[in-house]
Protein backbone atom coordinates (compact mmCIF):
# COMPACT_ATOMS: atom_id res chain seq x y z
CA UNK A 1 0.00 0.00 0.00
CA UNK A 2 1.66 3.43 -1.45
CA UNK A 3 1.18 5.79 2.19
CA UNK A 4 2.33 8.82 -0.05
CA UNK A 5 4.53 10.36 2.55
CA UNK A 6 7.54 10.62 0.25
CA UNK A 7 8.95 14.02 0.95
CA UNK A 8 6.41 14.68 3.83
CA UNK A 9 7.74 16.83 6.52
CA UNK A 10 7.36 14.26 9.69
CA UNK A 11 8.50 15.69 13.47
CA UNK A 12 8.57 12.44 15.98
CA UNK A 13 9.14 13.87 19.50
CA UNK A 14 10.46 11.45 22.04
CA UNK A 15 12.07 9.75 18.91
CA UNK A 16 15.82 8.78 20.49
CA UNK A 17 14.04 5.65 21.56
CA UNK A 18 11.32 3.30 22.00
CA UNK A 19 8.22 3.73 20.41
CA UNK A 20 9.31 7.18 19.01
CA UNK A 21 12.36 6.09 17.51
CA UNK A 22 10.28 3.04 16.00
CA UNK A 23 8.14 5.94 14.21
CA UNK A 24 10.92 7.88 13.17
CA UNK A 25 12.59 4.47 11.39
CA UNK A 26 8.92 3.74 9.45
CA UNK A 27 8.40 7.39 8.13
CA UNK A 28 11.74 7.35 7.14
CA UNK A 29 11.39 4.15 5.51
CA UNK A 30 8.43 5.69 3.30
CA UNK A 31 10.27 8.33 2.26
CA UNK A 32 9.43 10.96 4.53
CA UNK A 33 11.72 13.63 5.63
CA UNK A 34 11.73 13.01 9.67
CA UNK A 35 12.84 15.18 12.57
CA UNK A 36 13.97 13.55 15.61
CA UNK A 37 13.18 15.45 18.82
CA UNK A 38 14.69 14.49 22.32
CA UNK A 39 16.21 15.86 25.38
CA UNK A 40 19.50 14.58 24.41
CA UNK A 41 21.59 15.55 21.42
CA UNK A 42 24.00 12.49 22.23
CA UNK A 43 20.68 9.88 22.01
CA UNK A 44 19.44 11.85 19.05
CA UNK A 45 22.63 11.54 17.31
CA UNK A 46 22.90 7.76 17.83
CA UNK A 47 19.28 7.34 16.63
CA UNK A 48 19.85 9.28 13.07
CA UNK A 49 22.48 7.17 12.58
CA UNK A 50 20.22 4.36 13.23
CA UNK A 51 17.31 5.64 10.22
CA UNK A 52 17.24 3.62 6.85
CA UNK A 53 19.22 6.37 4.00
CA UNK A 54 16.78 5.25 1.68
CA UNK A 55 14.41 6.26 0.23
CA UNK A 56 14.27 9.11 2.48
CA UNK A 57 15.29 12.58 0.53
CA UNK A 58 17.32 14.05 2.68
CA UNK A 59 19.01 13.18 6.10
CA UNK A 60 17.53 13.49 9.23
CA UNK A 61 16.91 16.77 11.49
CA UNK A 62 17.82 17.22 15.12
CA UNK A 63 16.53 18.60 17.57
CA UNK A 64 17.23 18.73 21.61
CA UNK A 65 14.47 20.11 23.65
CA UNK A 66 12.70 19.37 26.37
CA UNK A 67 8.71 19.16 25.45
CA UNK A 68 7.35 19.78 28.79
CA UNK A 69 8.43 23.35 28.58
CA UNK A 70 6.31 25.53 26.12
CA UNK A 71 8.76 27.81 25.05
CA UNK A 72 10.87 24.62 23.79
CA UNK A 73 8.16 23.01 22.03
CA UNK A 74 8.06 26.57 20.38
CA UNK A 75 11.32 27.32 19.54
CA UNK A 76 11.62 23.50 17.90
CA UNK A 77 8.67 24.18 15.64
CA UNK A 78 9.98 27.54 14.69
CA UNK A 79 13.36 25.85 14.09
CA UNK A 80 11.81 23.04 12.20
CA UNK A 81 9.46 25.23 9.96
CA UNK A 82 12.34 27.85 9.27
CA UNK A 83 15.26 25.25 8.06
CA UNK A 84 13.56 21.90 6.84
CA UNK A 85 10.44 23.22 5.56
CA UNK A 86 6.58 23.13 6.81
CA UNK A 87 5.29 20.39 9.16
CA UNK A 88 3.14 18.01 7.43
CA UNK A 89 2.70 15.41 10.48
CA UNK A 90 3.62 15.39 14.10
CA UNK A 91 3.85 12.43 16.14
CA UNK A 92 3.73 13.15 19.80
CA UNK A 93 5.68 10.19 21.50
CA UNK A 94 7.41 12.33 24.39
CA UNK A 95 6.97 11.70 27.50
CA UNK A 96 6.16 8.76 30.14
CA UNK A 97 4.70 9.24 33.66
CA UNK A 98 6.65 7.53 36.47
CA UNK A 99 4.73 4.64 37.64
CA UNK A 100 4.73 4.41 41.57
CA UNK A 101 3.04 1.61 44.24
CA UNK A 102 -0.13 3.91 45.68
CA UNK A 103 1.02 4.07 48.80
CA UNK A 104 4.12 5.89 47.14
CA UNK A 105 1.73 8.70 45.51
CA UNK A 106 1.68 12.45 46.45
CA UNK A 107 0.27 15.80 45.33
CA UNK A 108 3.40 16.27 43.46
CA UNK A 109 3.36 12.90 41.81
CA UNK A 110 0.28 13.71 40.03
CA UNK A 111 1.85 16.90 38.84
CA UNK A 112 4.72 15.25 37.10
CA UNK A 113 2.51 13.34 35.79
CA UNK A 114 0.46 15.66 33.89
CA UNK A 115 3.92 16.96 33.08
CA UNK A 116 5.53 14.39 32.10
CA UNK A 117 2.84 12.89 29.57
CA UNK A 118 0.21 15.30 29.09
CA UNK A 119 1.52 18.94 28.52
CA UNK A 120 4.58 17.17 26.60
CA UNK A 121 2.46 16.44 23.73
CA UNK A 122 -0.12 19.68 24.57
CA UNK A 123 2.91 22.15 24.21
CA UNK A 124 4.26 20.53 20.59
CA UNK A 125 0.51 20.50 19.92
CA UNK A 126 -0.34 24.10 20.27
CA UNK A 127 2.69 25.11 18.33
CA UNK A 128 2.30 23.04 15.56
CA UNK A 129 -1.82 24.00 14.69
CA UNK A 130 -1.14 27.60 14.50
CA UNK A 131 1.12 26.71 11.57
CA UNK A 132 -1.38 23.88 10.16
CA UNK A 133 -3.79 26.31 10.37
CA UNK A 134 -2.36 28.64 8.11
CA UNK A 135 -2.02 25.97 5.57
CA UNK A 136 -5.30 24.06 6.37
CA UNK A 137 -3.65 20.74 6.51
CA UNK A 138 -1.78 18.78 8.78
CA UNK A 139 -1.74 15.53 10.47
CA UNK A 140 -1.00 14.76 14.50
CA UNK A 141 -0.99 11.55 15.96
CA UNK A 142 -0.73 11.05 19.34
CA UNK A 143 1.08 7.96 20.82
CA UNK A 144 -1.11 7.45 24.52
CA UNK A 145 -1.85 4.80 26.33
CA UNK A 146 -4.58 1.99 27.46
CA UNK A 147 -3.89 3.52 31.08
CA UNK A 148 -6.26 6.16 30.37
CA UNK A 149 -8.87 3.61 29.96
CA UNK A 150 -7.93 0.81 32.14
CA UNK A 151 -6.97 1.97 35.77
CA UNK A 152 -4.12 0.21 37.28
CA UNK A 153 -2.90 0.90 40.32
CA UNK A 154 0.61 1.27 39.81
CA UNK A 155 0.10 4.07 37.01
CA UNK A 156 -2.64 6.02 38.39
CA UNK A 157 -1.36 9.54 37.52
CA UNK A 158 0.03 8.53 34.65
CA UNK A 159 -3.23 6.93 33.50
CA UNK A 160 -5.16 10.27 34.81
CA UNK A 161 -2.89 12.31 32.21
CA UNK A 162 -3.50 9.78 29.17
CA UNK A 163 -7.33 10.06 30.05
CA UNK A 164 -6.90 13.59 29.79
CA UNK A 165 -4.98 13.13 26.49
CA UNK A 166 -7.44 11.23 24.72
CA UNK A 167 -9.58 13.72 25.73
CA UNK A 168 -8.08 16.27 23.92
CA UNK A 169 -7.36 14.00 20.84
CA UNK A 170 -11.06 13.87 19.77
CA UNK A 171 -11.97 17.39 21.13
CA UNK A 172 -9.25 18.99 19.18
CA UNK A 173 -10.20 16.82 15.94
CA UNK A 174 -13.47 17.81 16.13
CA UNK A 175 -12.73 21.35 16.58
CA UNK A 176 -10.30 21.47 13.37
CA UNK A 177 -11.62 18.79 11.19
CA UNK A 178 -13.24 21.64 8.87
CA UNK A 179 -9.92 23.52 8.75
CA UNK A 180 -8.21 20.18 7.43
CA UNK A 181 -6.65 18.78 10.01
CA UNK A 182 -6.61 15.80 11.25
CA UNK A 183 -5.94 14.54 14.72
CA UNK A 184 -5.81 10.53 16.11
CA UNK A 185 -4.70 8.95 19.14
CA UNK A 186 -2.91 5.47 19.62
CA UNK A 187 -3.38 3.46 23.02
CA UNK A 188 -0.56 0.94 23.02
CA UNK A 189 -0.62 -1.57 26.08
CA UNK A 190 2.30 -3.21 27.03
CA UNK A 191 5.03 -2.84 24.45
CA UNK A 192 8.35 -4.00 24.38
CA UNK A 193 10.64 -1.21 25.48
CA UNK A 194 12.54 0.10 28.00
CA UNK A 195 9.79 1.49 30.13
CA UNK A 196 8.24 -1.96 30.50
CA UNK A 197 10.96 -2.61 32.65
CA UNK A 198 10.44 0.16 34.82
CA UNK A 199 6.52 -1.02 35.33
CA UNK A 200 7.29 -4.34 36.37
CA UNK A 201 9.56 -2.92 39.20
CA UNK A 202 6.92 -0.69 40.37
CA UNK A 203 4.55 -3.74 40.81
CA UNK A 204 7.63 -5.89 41.93
CA UNK A 205 7.09 -3.35 44.95
CA UNK A 206 3.41 -3.51 45.34
CA UNK A 207 3.16 -7.79 44.40
CA UNK A 208 6.71 -9.06 46.15
CA UNK A 209 6.73 -10.95 42.87
CA UNK A 210 9.52 -11.42 40.77
CA UNK A 211 9.97 -8.91 37.72
CA UNK A 212 10.49 -11.98 35.54
CA UNK A 213 7.50 -13.52 36.99
CA UNK A 214 5.34 -10.27 36.40
CA UNK A 215 6.43 -10.42 33.50
CA UNK A 216 5.23 -13.66 32.24
CA UNK A 217 2.43 -13.83 33.99
CA UNK A 218 1.48 -10.24 32.19
CA UNK A 219 1.96 -11.73 29.24
CA UNK A 220 0.02 -14.56 29.75
CA UNK A 221 -3.44 -12.59 30.23
CA UNK A 222 -3.02 -10.98 26.77
CA UNK A 223 -5.11 -12.88 24.22
CA UNK A 224 -2.34 -12.38 21.29
CA UNK A 225 -0.07 -14.10 23.99
CA UNK A 226 2.70 -11.69 23.89
CA UNK A 227 3.45 -8.11 24.33
CA UNK A 228 3.33 -5.37 21.40
CA UNK A 229 6.88 -4.51 19.41
CA UNK A 230 7.59 -0.64 19.00
CA UNK A 231 7.45 -1.25 15.44
CA UNK A 232 3.97 -2.38 15.24
CA UNK A 233 2.55 0.62 16.86
CA UNK A 234 4.75 2.62 14.34
CA UNK A 235 2.85 1.31 11.67
CA UNK A 236 -0.54 2.15 12.82
CA UNK A 237 0.93 5.80 13.44
CA UNK A 238 2.11 5.76 9.62
CA UNK A 239 -1.27 4.76 8.54
CA UNK A 240 -3.20 7.22 10.38
CA UNK A 241 -0.35 9.67 9.10
CA UNK A 242 -0.81 8.91 5.29
CA UNK A 243 -3.78 10.08 2.94
CA UNK A 244 -4.97 6.19 3.17
CA UNK A 245 -6.46 7.20 6.55
CA UNK A 246 -7.69 10.76 4.91
CA UNK A 247 -11.52 9.90 6.48
CA UNK A 248 -10.09 9.37 9.73
CA UNK A 249 -10.10 11.81 12.42
CA UNK A 250 -10.68 11.88 16.33
CA UNK A 251 -10.29 7.93 16.53
CA UNK A 252 -8.18 6.29 19.20
CA UNK A 253 -6.81 3.27 18.53
CA UNK A 254 -5.92 0.45 20.99
CA UNK A 255 -3.34 -1.87 20.45
CA UNK A 256 -3.36 -4.20 23.78
CA UNK A 257 -3.71 -7.14 21.98
CA UNK A 258 -6.95 -7.53 23.26
CA UNK A 259 -6.37 -7.45 26.90
CA UNK A 260 -9.01 -4.85 27.89
CA UNK A 261 -12.49 -5.64 26.63
CA UNK A 262 -13.29 -1.98 27.10
CA UNK A 263 -15.25 -0.27 24.10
Amino acid sequence: MDMRLQGKIVVVSGASKGIGFACAEAFAAEGARVVLVSRSQVNLDAAAARLPTTPTPAPPFTFAADMTRADDAERMVAAVEMQVGAIDVLVNSAGAARRYAPADLDAQAWHDAMDAKFFSTIHPTDAVLKRMLSRKRGVIVNIIGMGGKVASPVHLPGGAANAALMLATTGLAAAYAACGIRVNGINPGGTLTGRVQEGLKAEAKLTGLAEADLLARNQAKIPLGRFAKPEEIASVAVFLASDQASYVTGAIVSMDGGASAVI
